[in-house]
């Protein structure tokens, strides 16, 4: 019987072992997302901030040109703002895809193990 009761301890420790290494593997991987979607958030800033400063160019060519240079600067100007809009979409999307916080697969793999411990108790 106390051999029993000892290997079941020592699975029970195993099991609670692996579980952890799990939900450590689970956060670091949500972490990197929400990294990645912080930085892509911070590169459409700064591409935000240079579509302003082209606009500014842009309106400054336009009033002392008004030939093609300003419309050159209009393009650049569009061309940042697709840029920006498609990096912060991107960010978002790496955000929706890191929550929620929780190790959600680690707490399903405990339940059942709960469950099953249960179960086999019940016996």
């Amino acid at each position: 019987m106390s051999e029993l009761v000892q290997r079941a301890s020592q699975q029970l420790t195993e099991l609670v072992r692996g579980e952890l290494r799990l939900a450590q593997a689970e956060m670091k991987e949500k972490g990197r997302r929400y990294g990645k979607g912080g930085g892509l958030f911070g590169g459409a800033g700064v591409v935000g901030f240079l579509m302003l400063q082209a606009l500014v160019a842009t309106v400054i060519a336009a009033l002392a040109l008004v030939l093609p240079v300003w419309a050159a600067a209009l393009v650049v100007t569009a061309v940042l703002g697709v840029i920006a809009a498609v990096m912060a979409r991107t960010g978002k999307k790496e955000f929706d895809r890191a929550t929620p916080l929780a190790p959600e697969q680690t707490i399903e793999n405990v339940k059942a193990d709960v469950a099953r411990i249960k179960e086999s108790a019940h016996r």
